[in-house]
């Protein structure tokens, strides 16, 4: 029989992850390979050019354009201040002299020799690239960045919001079926993971944030809560860039979903470890998912990079139901027939029949799961 492949999600307690950390332009890379770093330590850094800003030179001095370059102080390339004096004409007797004084701190960009136009560039946003994971610098990318190698647990999210940050794993929760409310959130949540069970309200997100719980870990939340917080619909585009001071990563998707048993089980078992997460979702080309890492200690001669291999169908697999009916649900495969079967909008498609972790046994088309790798 032919191999089927879906979409699918990875739940471990031990894989060899690979990790590039690039700058968005050439800069610095501050350490060396092989170097051991932690997740917080700086690798790289640079400085992404600073805003530019139109000054009309010319019209300010009340000089015309081809004359601006003898009243000119400055030159391009000087850093300034805000109230420096970047051109000054010479007056009468010395007297009634017109000065300019700059807008911005910053530096001179450009001074034009025929418009009599300045272009002034606000100061440079220095830009650090953290490690993120604990591990070894397996390779160096000149000026751009580096490549991080550990042994990890690891939790892939369907869903999440909010860029990277770290913490200790807190469990807030009995249960994968149990959620909480704001009353849950106190000042030993400061600057933790908190897992939260199968839902997070909006009342409970925003104590999270008053608190500065670095993130929360759901089941699920609901959309009107998640338009709330952020002030807008997201589409099917790239999360994770949200200035919301938290992240929230979904393991099962939207609604009230019971966190699935083998991932509230791994995240309890490192209930007090470092983790790092981050929120980041894209769901069309070049695939990202939110991801939960526990770094763990290992031995530089134990790490061996799995190659990437595509989710297979397998009997005994284990599957997330990801449409109606049964959203959320997580069985395990019993049968993959090979025929065709029609289904209710009378289409002709590959179907397998699975025994839900409630006991319930479905028959359902390939396309409505995605496999669960443990």
């Amino acid at each position: 029989m032919a191999q089927a492949y879906s979409a699918g999600l990875t739940v471990t307690e031990s894989i060899t992850l690979r990790k590039e950390r690039i700058l968005p332009l050439k800069g610095q890379v501050l350490v060396k390979k092989g170097d051991k770093v932690k997740a917080q330590d700086l690798v790289a850094q640079t400085l992404l050019p600073g805003k530019v800003v139109p000054f009309n030179l010319s019209n300010k001095l009340g000089v015309p354009a081809d004359q601006v370059k003898n009243y000119v102080r400055v030159t391009e390339g000087n850093d300034i201040k805000k109230g420096d004096v970047i051109a000054q004409t010479k007056g009468i007797f010395g007297l009634f002299k017109n000065t300019v004084k700059s807008p911005i701190t910053g530096e001179i960009e450009n001074i034009s020799k025929i418009t009599g136009q300045m272009l002034l560039r606000e100061p440079r946003i220095p830009v650090q690239i953290k490690a993120f994971i604990d591990g070894i610098i397996v390779d160096i990318i000149p000026e751009e960045g580096v490549v991080i190698e550990n042994r990890s647990a690891y939790v892939q999210g369907i869903f999440g919001i909010g860029g990277e940050t770290y913490g200790k794993i807190k469990i807030l929760v009995k249960n994968p079926q149990d959620t909480i409310n704001k009353d849950d959130i106190d000042e030993s949540c400061k600057g933790m993971i908190c897992v939260c069970g199968a839902l997070v309200d909006y009342d409970t997100i925003k104590k999270a944030q008053q608190v500065g719980v670095s993130a929360l870990i759901t089941g699920g939340i609901d959309d009107n809560d998640l338009k709330k917080l952020l002030g807008y619909n997201i589409g099917v585009a790239i999360t994770g860039h949200e200035d919301i001071g938290i992240s929230i990563i979904c393991t099962e998707g939207f609604g009230n979903i019971k966190m699935a048993e083998n991932t509230f089980n791994l995240l309890k078992k490192f209930e007090g470890k470092d983790a790092s997460c981050h929120g980041k979702t894209q769901i069309r080309a070049g695939v990202m998912r939110p991801e939960i890492i526990v770094s763990l200690d290992f031995k530089e001669d134990e790490l061996s990079v799995e190659a990437p291999k595509s989710s297979t169908l397998e009997i005994g697999g284990r599957i997330r139901i990801i449409r109606q009916p049964n959203f959320g649900e997580i069985g395990k495969i019993t049968a993959l027939p090979e025929e065709l079967t029609m289904v209710e909008s009378e289409t002709l498609v590959r179907i397998l029949e699975a025994q839900l972790d409630n006991g319930e046994k479905i028959v359902i088309p390939r396309a409505n799961v995605e496999v669960i790798e443990e």
